[in-house]
């Protein structure tokens, strides 16, 4: 049972790792209708940002920041030059020209930062584990990690339904010609939307520095189960990128732990571990597919 509850943790850490990621995804991709494949790549140079100043200066506090801000400027850089001229365009378009920028973003940081990987130990003030419960000691960097994803999901609902900023985002979404017809600068407003999605991701990236390794394409091997979380959510609905990341983080997690387990029962060990961990990493596409049968615009229509 300990290490059930240690796993359905670890599960709800990656969930809420994955909003961090969905909810800047479904922003952009939900209001602003751009199919952004770059958004892995933000991921990637947040990542690096910070943990290169880590690096320098052996302060983690001080990676934050350097992490956030590089990550939404980068964003608002991408969105001026390059997405601006999107929105009118086919998806396809949108999908080359980001494609392409992700081959940008690998090239120029393996000539900044090299192919060698760069690893940060966890902070000292959020080194150890704590007890939880009689048997079941966790690490306090993860549960900060959930700490963080809760605060930020909480800060986005306030942000898109209780301020003025956020009525001006969902009405853009919906209607973008009345709004700027009422005087706002809707090319502004998406800048500054692309830019706090990308420093969503740069936030995610960071955080994952001392869990795993900050290497070139990270940003492309979450990427997909990002857009998994999005469809899933449904497209644009904040609320829908916050259950659908725990759902398909705790699905993910208990899969890739207990089902080589469960075969080895009934199989032999190899055929059973490579068995396990194929269906393993179909899990989350075979929820996908249920949801789209069912609720083919996700679990959760509305902007929100």
């Amino acid at each position: 049972m300990t290490l059930f509850l240690e796993q359905l943790l670890n599960g709800l850490q990656f969930g809420l790792m994955l909003f961090l990621m969905a909810a800047g995804l479904t922003l952009i991709f939900g209001i602003m209708g751009i199919i952004n494949l770059a958004h892995g790549s933000i991921y990637m140079i947040g990542a690096y940002a910070g943990t290169y100043l880590v690096a320098e200066t052996g302060s983690f506090l001080l990676g934050v920041p350097a992490a956030l801000a590089v990550a939404a400027l980068a964003g608002m850089a991408i969105e001026f030059l390059v997405v601006r001229r999107l929105y009118q365009r086919d998806h396809l378009d949108q999908v080359l020209a980001t494609f392409a920028l992700i081959l940008i973003a690998n090239q120029l940081v393996t000539i900044i930062f090299g192919r060698q990987p760069l690893f940060i130990p966890t902070p000292a003030f959020l080194n150890g584990s704590v007890e939880l419960l009689p048997g079941l000691v966790y690490p306090v960097y993860r549960l900060a990690i959930i700490g963080l994803g809760l605060s930020v999901a909480f800060g986005l609902y306030l942000l898109i339904n209780r301020t003025r900023i956020g009525m001006l985002v969902r009405a853009g979404s919906t209607n973008r010609d009345m709004v700027r017809a009422l005087g706002v600068d809707v090319r502004l407003l998406y800048t500054l939307v692309f830019g706090l999605g990308a420093l969503l991701a740069g936030l995610a990236g960071f955080v994952t520095g001392p869990i795993q390794a900050v290497q070139i394409g990270m940003g492309e091997q979450i990427l997909i189960t990002t857009f998994v979380v999005v469809v899933v959510g449904g497209v644009g609905s904040i609320r829908g990128a916050f259950f659908a990341s725990l759902i398909i983080g705790v699905i993910d997690t208990l899969l890739r732990s207990y089902m080589p387990a469960f075969l080895r029962q009934i199989m032999q060990g190899p055929e059973a571990d490579a068995l396990g961990a194929g269906i393993s990493s179909m899990g989350i596409y075979l929820l996908m597919a249920i949801v789209l049968l069912f609720r083919p615009k996700g679990l959760f229509i509305q902007q929100s």
